[in-house]
């Protein structure tokens, strides 16, 4: 009589089985042609228990005891279900266990269950294709997730509007429709109530399956995009785009994940984002793309393509939006500034400062730029050169005065009080002396973290610029406006602070109207003869008071005060 346990079956070298071969030969072809080879090879020790290495089997060991229990209990001894029933189909053909070998083997019951998917509830079809995980090569190589995902697709255009799933972006962003998931159909409310918490990509009819579908892994959910023909550059329907934000967004937080298994979904998403940017999301929604997804390796083209969609809309970005942390990389600062200066080299080459409309979204770019560098001033890694790089990525044109420049340039020197001489004179590059506000040209000249060398280049530059006067009336009115709302009759006299020189005060405020009326007369008379003669009158009565109170200086060295 054989042994009762005269078979051994190693899987994978971590678990072992001792089985009958008789009995396991009579439901396995797979087993038996093993079992009649090592027969031949054993001919002198036929009483010998026979070993069998298995590698890669579907399930391991919980699959095989599931077989194992087939087989001793006469075909009879399991049930199958949508939870075990992707294991015992890949477990079944792996083992070669046909109707040749015994009538309603295994393959043949696990078919038939397979056969009435059409029946399943939506939850069985996906619990069934999240069992295939612990399986996938061989359920892939079976075709059973071709199967399964024919039936979630058969499901979801049960009880949505497919031609809104598989159209493109251009038509199916206008479109909606009324149907909701088949099991949740008679609690309507409580699914109104689940609805409203779920994120933006998720809140149409067309899109009840997004959560669902998410639990599943990211090669199920390739399989099934790639059955529909929209996998990466293919991808031109808006809901598929939407649900793979959404899909994508459940994952950024599971480290347990390795993100480069999603890159192909990434990079299909981006290229549904690019090809719908204009006509179904925002600037903001984009900007949250590419947040989101950076994190999972998305290819070189893809980052390119996304950011030339935003830079080409980034006038409607806010200052939240421009705020990307680099990642780690605090060496480089604490915010992306790289990734700003792309995005407005994008928009600088897009936007024409001819036509009135792009010149005026040209002017809001610049005041969002100075709010840019006005946050991101204090940051103690961002260098002078990338500051200035951003400062300098637009045209003159884009700001009407440079009075927010700077204030974050002010805020940049009070931040970094090391920096030198030479570093804060090539800081303040950047700016237009001639577009300075009286106001702000005097903080200017009386900051002294400002080299001195600036000041007097802010001022010259500034009083050349006033030279040139508005000849028509729309500009004279205009800066009548300008004058008006900058208060400067108000204004007192600008105060120069030079080496070895101070001007103060006391000094001039005995010339405060006389002065005053010339600064009037500077900027908006044309008669220069008279103004110049009352500057030098009070130019000479400074200097000699100046020399009385022990000053040296030659009146050539005086600051021009008109």
């Amino acid at each position: 009589m054989s042994l009762l346990c005269d078979l051994q079956i190693n899987l994978d070298n971590e678990s072992t089985f001792f089985v009958n071969q008789d009995l396991m030969s009579e439901y396995s072809g797979f087993l038996k042609k093993l079992i009649k080879q090592s027969n031949k090879k054993k001919k002198n020790h036929k009483n010998s228990r026979i070993i069998i290495q298995i590698q890669d089997f579907p399930g391991g060991p919980d699959g095989f005891e599931l077989v194992s229990r087939f087989c001793y209990s006469n075909g009879r001894g399991i049930s199958i279900n949508v939870s075990n029933v992707s294991i015992l189909y890949c477990s079944s053909l792996f083992l070669e266990m046909t109707e040749i070998l015994c009538s309603s083997n295994l393959s043949f019951q696990t078919e038939k269950f397979l056969e009435g998917m059409f029946y399943w509830s939506w939850n069985d079809i996906v619990s069934c294709l999240k069992s295939c995980e612990q399986v996938f090569f061989h359920a892939d190589s079976y075709g059973l997730v071709d199967k399964l995902v024919f039936g979630v697709l058969a499901k979801i255009a049960q009880n949505s509007d497919m031609s809104q799933v598989f159209a493109s972006s251009s038509t199916s962003s206008s479109a909606s429709a009324s149907s909701m998931s088949p099991e949740t159909a008679k609690n309507r409310s409580d699914s109104d109530k689940k609805s409203t918490s779920r994120s933006f990509s998720c809140k149409t009819s067309n899109e009840w399956w997004f959560d669902d579908m998410s639990t599943l892994g990211p090669k199920i959910i390739e399989k099934l995009i790639k059955s529909l023909g929209a996998f990466d550059e293919n991808n031109d329907s808006l809901v598929l785009t939407r649900f793979l934000l959404h899909y994508l967004k459940t994952k950024v937080h599971n480290k347990s994940n390795s993100k480069l298994e999603y890159s192909g979904l990434a990079n299909t998403a981006v290229q549904g984002v690019i090809f719908a940017a204009k006509t179904a999301f925002s600037c903001r929604k984009i900007f949250w793309v590419l947040r989101v997804l950076s994190g999972f390796s998305i290819s070189k083209e893809s980052r390119t393509g996304l950011e030339r969609v935003i830079g080409e809309m980034l006038d409607q970005a806010t200052l939240d939006d421009l705020l990307i942390p680099t990642g780690g990389k605090r060496d480089k600062g604490f915010y992306d500034v790289d990734l700003v200066v792309r995005l407005l080299k994008v928009f600088v080459r897009n936007c024409s400062t001819e036509e009135e409309d792009e010149s005026l979204r040209m002017r809001r770019m610049g005041k969002l730029i100075d709010e840019y560098l006005r946050e991101i001033s204090p940051d103690q890694n961002l260098k002078v050169s990338k500051f200035l790089e951003v400062a300098e990525s637009l045209p003159d044109s884009a700001r009407d005065w440079f009075d927010g420049l700077f204030r974050a340039i002010d805020i940049y020197l009070e931040s970094h009080p090391n920096l030198s001489s030479e570093d804060r004179t090539k800081l303040c590059r950047c700016l237009n002396y001639k577009k300075l506000t009286l106001e702000i040209c005097k903080q200017l000249a009386k900051n002294p973290k400002i080299p001195p060398n600036i000041a007097v280049q802010a001022l010259k530059s500034q009083q050349l610029s006033n030279e040139a006067l508005p000849h028509s009336r729309e500009d004279k009115t205009k800066l009548s406006k300008i004058r008006n709302s900058r208060k400067y009759v108000e204004e007192k006299p600008i105060l120069v602070r030079l080496k070895g020189f101070e001007m103060s005060d006391k000094v001039v405020d005995g010339f405060k109207d006389d002065i005053r009326v010339n600064l009037e007369r500077r900027h908006w008379n044309k008669v220069m003869d008279h103004s110049e003669k009352n500057c030098k009158e009070k130019k000479s009565e400074v200097v000699s008071r100046l020399v009385r109170h022990g000053h040296t200086h030659s009146s050539s060295n005086f600051p021009r005060l008109c």
